[in-house]
């Protein structure tokens, strides 16, 4: 029995064991005691993480991929969840436990799935897996680009983030049409931001959903005092500020806020 690949569902099924076994290890493994792989498919990439130390669940939303994997993986069977990853409340499984997020991402949701990382960032102190090359480049990519932009200043607001190598498109079935990437994001020691984490994600989607403006155009509906908008930050573009200035720039804005009239 094989799954077929279902083109709705995003699946590409990785057939490379030497670079199964490589994304698998991307991960420390220390720190906590469970893994949570997102869309295992056939269980490629899982075979190598049942042979590590922690323990590991799958969350898979094919119910064709959910029945492979309980037949084939009969010590997982109990640890498979059918559910879509960014509907579920994970904690029905892991009650507030840390945990580490693996997998191939289906390319349609792998952004809204570092989102959702984001939201459950106290409990997931290392994230890794496949996207689209791109968005992996994205992700990790510094000040000064024009691909820096709000899902690197808001992934690496919280997370040191590693794009690790290439994955060629013959290596899947179907392969897709793209190259695609494999990054790990590690959580910073000291990840709890001095500014309003709330503010700061206005701040920066404000900025970027405009981003050829300076900010003095694009951070005009925040109705900041004249003073503030005459600082020279404001004279600048959104790629060029780095993390560490948006959250500078967001603790001003919550500061001018507050000492208006």
């Amino acid at each position: 029995m094989t799954v077929k690949a279902k083109k709705h569902l995003g699946q590409h099924f990785l057939n490379d064991e030497n670079i199964a076994e490589q994304i698998a290890n991307s991960l420390s493994f220390q720190g906590y005691k469970n893994v949570l792989e997102i869309g295992p498919g056939m269980g490629v990439l899982t075979k190598y993480l049942l042979d590590k130390p922690t323990k590991t669940y799958v969350i898979e939303i094919d119910s064709e991929s959910v029945d492979y994997l309980k037949a084939n993986y009969l010590n997982l069977a109990d640890r498979v969840i059918e559910k879509d990853f960014l509907k579920y409340d994970i904690n029905e499984i892991f009650k507030g436990e840390s945990f580490a997020v693996i997998g191939n991402y289906p390319y349609n949701i792998s952004t809204q799935i570092v989102f959702k990382t984001l939201e459950l960032r106290d409990q997931i102190p290392e994230f890794s897996g496949m996207f689209q090359k791109e968005v992996a480049q994205r992700i990790c990519e510094k000040e000064g680009s024009k691909t820096y932009g709000i899902l690197s200043v808001l992934t690496q607001a919280f997370y040191d983030a590693e794009y690790l190598f290439t994955v060629p498109p013959q290596v899947f079935n179907p392969p897709p049409k793209v190259d695609s990437g494999v990054l790990r994001l590690t959580r910073k020691t000291n990840y709890t931001l001095p500014c309003n984490e709330d503010m700061l994600f206005k701040v920066v989607k404000a900025a970027f959903q405009q981003r050829r403006k300076t900010l003095r155009n694009s951070l005009k509906t925040f109705n900041l005092s004249d003073n503030l908008r005459e600082d020279s930050i404001f004279g600048q573009r959104p790629e060029q500020l780095s993390v560490a200035q948006f959250i500078e720039l967001t603790q001003r804005i919550e500061n001018d806020l507050k000492t208006q009239p």
